[in-house]
């Protein structure tokens, strides 16, 4: 990789919730631009007006911030080589289209839409790949100017070459050969006056001085259409970047908004803002999008400094990749156990909120060393730990029953274990465990049938963290008045 600092760019499209793959882009993006003491820049490609939706560029901005992804320019900071914006920018590919006309490398197209889509009907019928068929590009440059001065609607094509081959290098792949006559003649303008992607990138990024363009491999497909672009201006072209696609899950096929839907069902996401809703962090997702297509051990636990000290594109690689939830679990289950117990409780406490819960920091700060090594998402912190945080706790009768017992049973290892506890001064590990586990043995029971009652009964739940740990936090009286509670529970039975 050259020591030159790098400009990079993420340039999405505010038509949806931002995805994965925009992160994964946006992170190598700003990995490199770090990497190399260069600038990284966020450009909206918003042409596509009618797919806009509203608030999405909003989210794209709390997104990139949110994974820790700060841009150096962009439309909500501004920058030198501004607007960012592509709707903002109409009039410099209005302007560069007119030279690549001037140069013969694109002309002006009158087709009608009804023209074209018969068109295309026949080439299909015909089993041909649809490309436009050539009647705007036989028009005499003399007629086409004057067309366009009588006030004709037109768009403009570029101009693609029919003999011989465009060779396209991409940083991965080495050159990819084309023949040229399998190539189409793309609209670069279209008749409102934006330009599609195919000219607003390519102008964008020279305007920009980008010099590393990475982006999704679906671009492939038009990438001697771009290659073309910028050679017929002269520009020296960008380090050219195509990254691996996402799959499926079960690695057959690319990554659909189906598969979006079932990974919502089991507590995922591919969407950013779903994801922080989901308790899933930064740092857990940075690590694992960062391996998915970079060619590092696929476990490695990687910080976002650590991935600036050893990013190469030398290192990327383009093998599919399958999207695999449980190694975003992992990944994530570790960078919280990587946090210091201030920002966990920090990340933690709004999750409380969420669910109407009153946090008192103190207990937050105390609970921290008790649930953090079961914590799988931020949000498991509910589960985990919201019972110390209610005034009250309300067991479901049926799991206050201990396996193999009855009720009646049951209340008498309540009663008898509130009396024990009741007569200590506080209750701790220290003081408590030892008289329990002495009543454990005297009673002929095991050891999961008392301290599952007593555990049901003071957390309200079959699972939490340590049993004695958890009572110290909970409070002598406020344990005390949960067995009693679950007596009564039990009585009624």
């Amino acid at each position: 990789m050259s020591i030159k600092p790098a400009r990079t760019r993420v340039a999405p499209s505010p038509t949806g919730h931002m995805h994965l793959a925009t992160a994964r882009v946006a992170l190598y993006d700003y990995l490199l631009a770090r990497k190399t003491g260069g600038q990284y820049i966020l450009r909206i490609e918003d042409t596509d007006l009618k797919r806009t939706v509203p608030g999405a560029e909003q989210e794209i901005f709390d997104g990139l911030r949110w994974l820790g992804l700060q841009y150096d320019e962009g439309p909500d900071i501004g920058g030198k080589y501004g607007p960012y914006r592509q709707t903002e920018r109409r009039e410099i590919y209005q302007h560069y289209a007119k030279v690549l006309i001037d140069n013969g490398s694109a002309y002006p197209c009158f087709c009608a839409p009804d023209h074209l889509e018969k068109t295309r009907q026949e080439q299909m019928k015909r089993k041909e790949n649809p490309h436009y068929d050539g009647t705007c590009r036989a028009l005499a440059p003399d007629e086409a100017a004057r067309r366009v001065a009588n006030g004709e609607k037109y768009t403009v094509r570029y101009k693609m070459p029919r003999d011989g081959v465009t060779i396209a290098h991409d940083h991965l792949r080495g050159d990819i050969v084309t023949e040229n006559k399998q190539l189409n003649d793309y609209v670069l303008l279209k008749s409102d006056g934006l330009p599609t992607y195919h000219l607003a990138s390519v102008v964008d990024d020279h305007e920009m001085e980008i010099t590393h363009v990475l982006r999704g491999s679906e671009w492939l497909g038009t990438f001697p259409l771009h290659v073309n672009i910028v050679r017929a201006f002269g520009w020296e072209e960008p380090t050219w970047v195509h990254l691996s696609v996402f799959l499926k899950p079960s690695g057959k096929g690319k990554l659909s908004k189906r598969d979006t839907t079932i990974a919502m069902t089991d507590g995922y996401s591919v969407f950013i803002k779903d994801m922080n809703d989901l308790g899933f962090t930064p740092e857990g997702i940075n690590n694992w999008i960062a391996l998915m297509g970079w060619g590092v051990a696929e476990d490695d636990i990687i910080t976002t400094d650590q991935m600036i000290e050893r990013f190469s594109i030398d290192s990327l690689t383009a093998s599919p990749a399958a999207i695999n939830f449980q190694k975003l679990d992992h990944f994530n289950a570790t960078h919280i156990r990587l946090m210091t117990t201030g920002d966990l409780a920090a990340r933690l406490k709004p999750y409380y909120a969420r669910e109407g819960l009153d946090v008192d920091d103190d207990v937050l700060l105390k609970i921290i060393p008790l649930i953090r090594e079961r914590l799988v998402t931020l949000d498991d912190c509910i589960s985990f730990g919201g019972f110390f945080f209610k005034e009250n706790v309300t067991p479901a009768p049926e799991e206050l029953i201990a396996k193999g017992l009855d009720a009646k049973q049951s209340a008498e290892i309540a009663r008898k274990s509130y009396e024990i506890l009741s007569a200590l001064d506080n209750i701790n590990h220290a003081t408590a465990e030892p008289p329990m586990r002495a009543y454990v043995e005297s009673s002929g029971l095991n050891i999961n049938q008392i301290f599952g009652i007593v555990r049901v009964a003071v957390t309200g739940q079959k699972v939490s963290p340590p049993l004695f740990e958890s009572m110290e936090v909970i409070g002598r009286e406020k344990c005390l008045q949960r067995m009693r509670n679950a007596v009564e529970i039990l009585e009624k039975i």
